[in-house]
């Protein structure tokens, strides 16, 4: 089957749009086997598509650039900057930064789904002391600019990289749920609350938020949570089970599954490399696979000024035009802030991003090493993996052990491969004993646990001097862009910074990514393309 691509990608809207509605049903071509038949084994086979970004997202193509190679000085003598030429697969990334309505939106969701945990509550609050300066008026700033209404469309600023990774994971949570509920998988908005014209309140057989890994583990199901519109189940196996309003049902149904293609990738902070590939947005500047011109900035030119008539000479970012300035003479003012602005101000760069340039610092998911550049893999390059593993409460069944907000429990990774069953049933045994737990070696070296870092940073052995000598160790976080208190070489996508992940300041915010899967083309319009021919079908004689 042709693979189908959209400029904005199709979203997957039923089993009747996902599965062939053709009269003659798909055969699997290794095999012979109808597909989506409930006779053959019910094998199903969903249409393959681009999936559409989630919420806030657009399409990043991605693509081969020079990381740092847009650097052209060092006023800060760092040499962090290496010259190096990788591959940035193609992802989504926030249209802007996220704003303080956006984080009051979640810290209203905890509000109400745990009430009584403050200690919750109040490891999600920005710290709104970052604006506190000894010899600085910025008291206003303090009180009211996450919450004052003036202030809702300014970026968040005050979170540490430790919160915007609680965050991401709320965020997905948050629009899956929103994209079961609305698709009737599971129970809608009015059934939920009551409230709405034939809405009929339910009682759920548990109270725990949805999570998407426990909802694709099989975990999240049941009375008052399944939705009137499951999909069917055509496993022969499938049995008919009550269904949304506690009546038996007539046909085997089912939650849904990644398979599906319904679900979104989880929200992240982007690394490195996909933050200064996508600020940098040398597409715009490419015919036929030709760089026709670089960038210093995020737009073109060597200024920091608008070159268009109708706009010439008003200046493109936020940021400090030299000491004392921070908005200009009183009457003109030259980039229309003085702290932070809005997160739609001033002109997108090439991919449609606004503010990759100034207004605030943004984090990024990696780890800070002065020589990154030099070391890293040269497709999709990142430092910071640590691997880790879903725990099982039970390993004979694949169910999930979760915490007490119904998020999997997740341990670093004891191995890098997959274990032998025996083995994992043995390691998952001994974990429920943290003594055995932590004396158990890794089964395949029978020596320390498998650790990513080929290069010796995460010694186990010595680790006297490491983050003693240097403020440099595996809990400084990148951050990259510049902001409205610094100079414009900062807002050259190449420069660096980094600071521990659980400090934050007034002048660093985030925006989140997501994974963009198949196909890295974004739109295949005017381009050629070899033709691709369908399988033929297996006929038996």
């Amino acid at each position: 089957m042709k693979v189908l691509f959209t400029k904005t990608a199709i979203v997957l809207l039923g089993i009747g749009t996902l599965m062939s509605s053709c009269g003659k049903r798909q055969q699997s071509g290794k095999t012979g086997i109808t597909y989506n038949d409930k006779k053959t084994g019910g094998y199903e086979r969903f249409r393959q598509t681009h999936p559409s970004p989630g919420p806030g997202l657009v399409p990043i193509e991605g693509g081969t650039f020079v990381m740092g190679g847009s650097a052209d000085q060092d006023v800060t003598y760092d040499y962090n900057n290496v010259r190096l030429r990788v591959t940035v697969a193609s992802f989504y990334m926030d249209e802007t930064e996220v704003a303080n309505q956006d984080w009051l939106d979640y810290l209203h969701w905890i509000n109400i789904t745990y009430t009584a945990d403050h200690r919750l509550y109040y490891d999600a609050l920005p710290d709104t002391l970052v604006w506190r300066s000894p010899l600085s008026y910025n008291e206003p700033y303090v009180d009211n600019y996450l919450r004052h209404p003036a202030y809702q469309d300014y970026p968040v600023v005050g979170v540490s990289w430790d919160q915007v990774q609680e965050y991401c994971s709320w965020r997905t949570d948050r629009v899956n749920e929103n994209i079961l509920r609305q698709r009737g998988n599971l129970v809608s908005w009015n059934d939920l609350s009551g409230k709405g014209k034939n809405a009929k309140p339910v009682t759920a057989t548990t109270k725990e938020p949805f999570n998407t890994d426990v909802y694709l583990n099989g975990q999240y199901t049941g009375q008052g949570i399944d939705g009137k519109k499951m999909l069917p189940d055509l496993s022969p196996n499938a049995k008919v089970t009550n269904g949304a309003n506690g009546k038996a049902g007539k046909v085997p149904v089912r939650p849904v599954r990644l398979e599906d293609g319904i679900l979104k990738q989880a929200y992240r902070l982007p690394t490195e490399a996909e933050w200064e590939y996508a600020a940098l947005s040398l597409i715009g500047n490419t015919q036929f696979e030709n760089i026709n011109d670089g960038k210093v900035y995020p737009w073109n030119g060597l200024g920091v000024r608008s070159a268009k008539r109708a706009t010439r000479g008003l200046i493109l970012a936020n940021f400090k035009r030299g000491i004392g300035d921070n908005a200009g003479v009183g009457g003109y003012l030259n980039d229309k802030a003085d702290i932070t602005a809005p997160v739609r101000s001033y002109p997108p760069n090439d991919f449609g991003l606004y503010n990759m340039a100034g207004n605030v610092n943004e984090w990024v998911e990696d780890t800070y090493r002065q020589t990154s550049y030099g070391e890293i893999d040269a497709f999709n390059p990142f430092r910071g993996n640590e691997f880790t593993n879903k725990r099982l409460a039970d390993a004979s069944k694949g169910l999930y052990a979760k915490d007490k907000y119904g998020k999997p429990i997740k341990d670093a990774s004891r191995s890098k491969k997959k274990m032998k069953y025996d083995e994992l049933i043995a390691y998952q045994q001994a974990q429920s004993d943290s003594a055995k737990a932590a004396s158990l070696k890794n089964p395949l070296d029978g020596s320390k646990p498998f650790n990513p870092d080929k290069r010796g940073y995460s010694d186990t052995v010595n680790t006297t001097l490491y983050g003693t000598t240097t403020l440099v160790n595996d809990h400084s976080k990148v951050y990259k862009g510049g902001s409205w208190n610094d100079l414009a070489f900062w807002l050259n996508p190449a420069t660096r910074r980094f600071m521990n992940e659980d400090d934050a300041s007034a002048e660093v915010g985030f925006r989140c990514a997501m994974t963009l899967v198949g196909a890295p083309e974004i739109n295949p319009n005017g381009k050629p393309h070899y033709s691709v021919k369908n399988a033929k079908p297996f006929k038996a004689h």
